[in-house]
């Protein structure tokens, strides 16, 4: 069985958007992550080295975020999983991103994927 940290209404800015407008502005953009992993080897020896951890993956993301000046969510979210994915060894994530202020009459508006592979799993 496997186990999900997991980070929730991480907020950050960012250059996003398809209007001329959009593309002169910084955006508030809020996500959250579910990442596998196996609790069990860090919480045998109490060791940062055998954990993901959290605050790293939310300063990555802020970086990414802050620096990228995609068009579309769509773009963004694909490479922040590919980065994830990568620089933190994971085998499944799941990420939400919502963009607040697209919709006037929403809440927000957004994108969630998923991406690895998820045998092993379980539906907790």
């Amino acid at each position: 069985m496997t186990d999900r940290i997991f980070i929730e209404g991480l907020q950050t800015e960012a250059v996003i958007g398809v209007y001329d407008w959009e593309r002169t502005i910084r955006q508030p953009l809020v996500f959250d992550l579910e990442l596998a992993t196996d609790a069990a080897a860090a919480a045998t020896d109490d060791c940062i080295d055998h954990a993901i951890d959290y605050a790293a993956v939310a300063q990555c993301v802020i970086q990414e975020v802050g620096r990228s000046q995609y068009q579309l969510l769509e773009t963004l979210v694909e490479h922040l999983a590919a980065i994830l994915l990568q620089q933190f060894n994971l085998s499944w994530m799941r990420l939400r991103v919502t963009k607040p202020n697209a919709v006037p009459e929403a809440r927000g508006v957004g994108l969630v994927i998923e991406r690895g592979s998820r045998s092993g799993l379980s539906d907790r």
